[in-house]
């Protein structure tokens, strides 16, 4: 007996569970841009790494609150005043630069009026122990884990790695994906199309969404609807952690993918899921070498195809590259167009979102390459919920950016 489809997050925890951990490596930190961390980071250093100025203005012990006082000195970012700070007397300080010793307050320069060496309160502005000052260690301290294993490192943690003494971090190795368009159907040349074929797009598309996350990118194909050139290109594919299959994979008569991986030796973990478009998803995984090669073999309609490679092969490709957050996120969007009620699989409706609201594309049709270039989000639509009106709120899923988690 056939089994059912599989609900969409057993399908994609299955797929997860099988992702092997690659090999950890330490890489330049300016190299490591997209890529995940494969263990916490911690501070080689304390930063600040002492007592620092806030603000333009004077250093100076706030139990010395009357003046006038007699500027002594200068401390700026990079260079330190050398001495210390006794009573009556303040130290010119710069934005960054370390705080004198015996000062434990600035008073900014415009809360003063200066003559010469001396100055004194403009008002009554009081001076506070530990006014304008960064302590020491307010940041982060030396030993202290300042990333998580899985962190995505981004300009903003790539300068967190370098500011606390990291010139190399640990990521794992990139991944190797072959992506496979199989079908009679493919023409290879665009502009040379006859009528009784379509053009070979799925592998660019399916290409340039891989590299929407740090990866190498290998692509074969358009396959033919050949045992012996579907066996010949898997063999070309033996190296590749992911192999990526488009088309062949439904029951018609012409669909090999299945019968070709295993005769190739892959294992069928599970074949189709309860979705729309995508539902003859399958994932099989082969041992070889003592490695584990994960194939994925998605729809050949190129809406089909986008949507299965968004909700299964970029969360795999997040999960080798150790990601702690490999599924991608949803988000709450107000419809401005109503909903029929859901059918009997969970549907993944292209929209368009403007930042708050979000519209159902009248055309979903799962051959329908213009709907999708026009959308940038998936609205979640439920089996069986409700039918939706104007206003109401729905789940949804970004896809202009591949949902980078």
């Amino acid at each position: 007996m056939k089994a059912p489809p599989l609900p969409l997050e057993e399908a994609q925890a299955r797929l997860l569970a099988l992702a092997p951990a690659l090999p950890v490596e330490r890489v330049d930190v300016e190299g490591a841009l997209g890529r995940y961390l494969a263990e916490p980071l911690h501070a080689r250093r304390t930063q600040p790494s002492a007592d620092l100025s806030a603000m333009d203005g004077y250093a100076l012990h706030s139990g010395d609150m009357a003046g006038p006082w007699t500027v002594t000195g200068e401390s700026a970012a990079g260079h330190p005043y050398g001495g210390g700070v006794g009573p009556g007397e303040a130290i010119r300080i710069s934005t960054g630069a370390m705080m004198p010793a015996g000062a434990d307050a600035v008073i900014l320069q415009e809360d003063l009026t200066r003559e010469g060496n001396g100055i004194v309160l403009s008002g009554d502005a009081p001076v506070p122990p530990g006014r304008h000052i960064r302590r020491e260690g307010q940041e982060f301290r030396e030993g202290a884990e300042i990333l998580a294993a899985g962190t995505r490192i981004g300009p903003a943690q790539m300068a967190l790695a370098i500011a606390s003494g990291h010139a190399h971090v640990p990521v794992r190795r990139l991944p190797h994906i072959a992506i496979i368009d199989s079908g009679d159907e493919l023409a290879r040349d665009c502009e040379n199309c006859p009528p009784h074929q379509i053009p070979a797009s799925n592998g660019a598309m399916l290409s340039a969404l891989a590299h929407d996350l740090p990866c190498t990118v290998e692509r074969l194909g358009p396959v033919a609807d050949d045992m012996t050139a579907l066996a010949d290109v898997l063999a070309r594919a033996a190296h590749a952690d992911v192999i990526v299959t488009s088309g062949g994979a439904s029951v018609g008569d012409h669909d090999l993918v299945r019968p070709a991986l295993e005769a190739w030796g892959a294992d069928i973990d599970f074949w189709r899921i309860a979705i729309k478009p995508g539902k003859p998803l399958l994932v099989a995984t082969r041992e070889s070498g003592g490695r584990r090669q994960i194939v994925l073999g998605l729809p050949g309609n190129p809406v089909s195809s986008h949507v299965t490679a968004y909700l299964f092969m970029l969360p795999l490709m997040r999960a080798l590259l150790g990601a702690a957050q490999a599924l991608p996120r949803k988000i709450r969007a107000r419809l401005t167009t109503p909903l029929k009620p859901g059918g009997t699989r969970r549907e993944f409706l292209r929209a368009s979102w403007d930042g708050r609201d979000i519209a159902a594309q009248m055309k979903q049709d799962s051959a329908g390459i213009a709907t999708l270039a026009a959308s940038n989000a998936l609205i979640d639509h439920l089996a069986g919920s409700p039918a939706r009106e104007a206003g109401d709120e729905v789940d949804a899923y970004l896809i202009e950016n591949g949902g980078t988690a």
